[in-house]
This record gives C-alpha cells, sequence and structure tokens, in this order.
C-alpha cells in the first residue's frame, strides 16, 4: 500500500504559483503562527499572514513567499489563496531592497504625510522577500536567484 501524501496548490487571483502532488509536508504562516501539515491532517480553514511557506517533497523542499490569504486542508489536499504569492527564484533582490529603502525613508519622514500603515505594509513584505531570498541563496551558495548553480 502506497504512503498518502498531500497535494499542494498555491494559487493567486492572476496564476497558479505553485502546484504539486506526492508532497509530504507543507510549513505555512498562519494568522496565529507556523502551521506544519502533513498527510491525513485535519480539516482546516485559517488565514495566512505574510511569511515562507516552505514544501517539502522527498529531500527536495521549495519555498515561496506568500501575503495574506487562505489556507484551506480537506482529504490531503492543501489550497492556498493567497493575495500575492511568488516562488523564491522569482524574487527580485534589487527591486526588494529598494522597495525596503523607500518604505523606510516614507515611514521616518515625518515632514510629509505618508500613508503609514502602506509604508508598514511594503517594509513588511520587502523584509520578507529579502529575508527568504537571502536564506535561500545562503543554503545553495552565492548565485543570483533564479539562476543555474555553476
Amino acid at each position: 500500500m502506497r504512503p498518502t501524501k498531500l497535494s499542494v496548490e498555491v494559487v493567486t487571483g492572476e496564476r497558479v504559483v505553485y502546484a504539486a502532488e506526492d508532497v509530504d509536508m507543507v510549513v505555512a504562516p498562519g494568522a496565529d503562527g507556523q502551521l506544519g501539515i502533513l498527510p491525513r491532517h485535519a480539516a482546516l480553514f485559517t488565514l495566512l499572514s505574510a511569511g515562507e511557506m516552505r514544501v517539502k517533497k522527498g529531500a527536495a523542499e521549495q519555498s515561496l513567499v506568500v501575503f495574506g490569504g487562505f489556507l484551506e486542508v480537506a482529504n490531503n489536499r492543501v489550497l492556498v489563496l493567497a493575495d500575492t504569492a511568488e516562488r523564491v527564484e522569482e524574487i527580485d533582490i534589487e527591486r526588494a531592497e529598494t522597495a525596503r529603502q523607500r518604505a523606510q525613508s516614507r515611514i521616518a519622514d515625518r515632514s510629509v504625510q505618508w500613508d503609514l500603515a502602506r509604508a508598514h505594509i511594503a517594509l513588511q513584505r520587502s523584509n520578507v522577500r529579502l529575508r527568504v531570498a537571502g536564506r535561500h541563496r545562503s543554503r545553495r551558495g552565492s548565485h543570483p536567484p533564479g539562476q543555474p548553480e555553476p
């Protein structure tokens, strides 16, 4: 008898970001903390927060960043309906760093009335992207994300 595995799908309003069968584990940023989902997990519906989502399949692990949305677990299927999501290799580090600096500048600039909530959200998103991309790069070496290893 074949062991039970998970199927996983991460979807945004624009596209299917990730889909896989025969997954061993999913770790996702729930609204109340990290969620670990294994095969035969109880049915679950929860909010997601901004953070790293990891999908483990054998010895391989795929990292994604998700920003808000919902996660549903039912019948060994994990469905993520994310506000925004991207694979780690899609993260543009220079763009994320520029966004982080811009958000920090807007938060610090008290002379101009910026929308501070939007600036804090932009800062959080860029920090998540940079943290996840940095961790991924340190595991694989120092080549740019999305580029083949030498």
